[in-house]
C-alpha cells in the first residue's frame, strides 16, 4: 500500500493491527493529522484554558466526550486506545511506558483532546517547491524545548517547543505565506534564523525526533509544536497524561481543504 496515497481509515487500520509502527510524516496526504492529549477528567477545564491560551502552539481540533474512544468531527469511527503508533505515558511528570496502544490505561474519567500538527501544512509546502528535510531524509522532524513560557492555566505551564525544517530565507518567506493559511495548525513560524535566541543550543541534539542537514544558505525555521503539552507534562506532574509518542500522529478523516482559515 502506497501510504502517502492511503485513506486515514487504512493507516489507522494498520496501526491497530499492530502493522504500523513508525512516525506518520508524509502519510494519508490531504488529510489532517493530530497531537493526542488524554488525561482525566479533573484535569479537562485547565487543559481547554491552555489550549485557548496558547493557540500557535496548542490549537484544539476535537475534543472527546468523557470516556468515549472517537471523536465528534475528526474521527468518528476511530479508537483514541488503539490509533495511534506509538503512546507516552506520563505519571506525576515522570515518562513511564511507551505502549502501542492504551486499552489497559483507558479508564472512563477519561478525555481526550486533537491538537492541531505541522504535518497537515508539509503537503502545502512540498507542493510549492519547498524542502521538508525530514521527509527528504525518510525520518521524524527535529522538535526542541524552548525557553518561550507558554501562558499557563492551572497546574500546566511549562516552556513551548517547536519543530523545525531549515530553508533558504526566500523559501522561509514563501512558506510563512503558506502557514498564514493553517492557523489551526500553527500557523506562521515561531521564529526565524538564530536559534540561540529562544534558547536551543544544539541544533544536532533535538529534544524529540531526529536532526536534519542543514545546507550552506539556509537558516532553521521554528514552528510551534504540540509536543508542547509534553513538556508541560513534565512540569505540571498531573497524576496521568497520556501522548502521542513525538511524529507518531492520530490521523484524522477531515482533509485539509475542510479546514477554514
Amino acid at each position: 500500500m502506497n501510504l502517502h496515497h492511503a485513506l486515514p481509515s487504512e493507516i489507522r487500520e494498520l496501526i491497530r493491527k499492530g502493522k504500523l509502527f513508525g512516525h506518520t510524516s508524509g502519510m494519508a496526504k490531504g488529510y489532517v493529522q493530530a497531537n493526542v492529549v488524554i488525561l482525566p477528567e479533573k484535569y479537562a477545564f485547565d487543559f481547554l484554558k491552555f489550549c485557548f491560551r496558547n493557540p500557535k502552539t496548542c490549537p484544539l481540533l476535537d475534543i472527546a466526550e468523557t470516556g468515549a474512544v472517537s471523536f465528534p468531527t475528526y474521527g468518528k469511527n476511530a479508537d483514541i486506545r488503539t490509533d495511534v503508533s506509538k503512546y507516552r505515558v506520563y505519571r506525576h511528570g515522570e515518562l513511564v511506558e511507551t505502549p502501542n496502544d492504551i486499552q489497559h490505561l483507558f479508564e472512563e474519567d477519561m478525555v481526550s483532546f486533537l491538537i492541531g500538527c505541522s504535518f497537515t501544512f508539509e503537503h502545502a509546502l512540498l507542493d510549492a517547491g519547498l524542502p521538508v528535510r525530514h521527509i527528504e531524509e525518510q525520518h521524524n522532524v527535529p522538535m526542541y524545548v524552548t525557553n518561550i513560557d507558554t501562558r499557563p492555566s492551572g497546574i500546566f505551564r511549562g516552556p513551548l517547543t517547536v519543530s523545525m525544517r531549515p530553508m533558504t530565507m526566500k523559501e522561509a518567506i514563501k512558506a510563512t505565506e503558506i502557514t498564514t493559511h493553517y492557523k489551526q495548525v500553527h500557523g506562521t513560524p515561531i521564529h526565524i534564523g538564530r536559534p540561540e535566541d529562544i534558547g536551543i543550543k544544539d541544533l544536532s541534539q533535538p529534544d524529540f525526533g531526529e536532526p536534519v542537514q542543514i545546507n550552506e544558505g539556509e537558516v532553521p525555521v521554528f514552528w510551534g509544536c504540540g509536543v508542547t503539552p509534553q513538556s508541560v507534562a513534565l512540569a505540571a506532574k498531573p497524576d496521568l497524561v497520556i501522548t502521542h509518542a513525538p511524529g507518531h500522529m492520530f490521523v484524522t478523516d477531515v482533509l485539509e481543504s475542510q479546514m477554514g482559515d
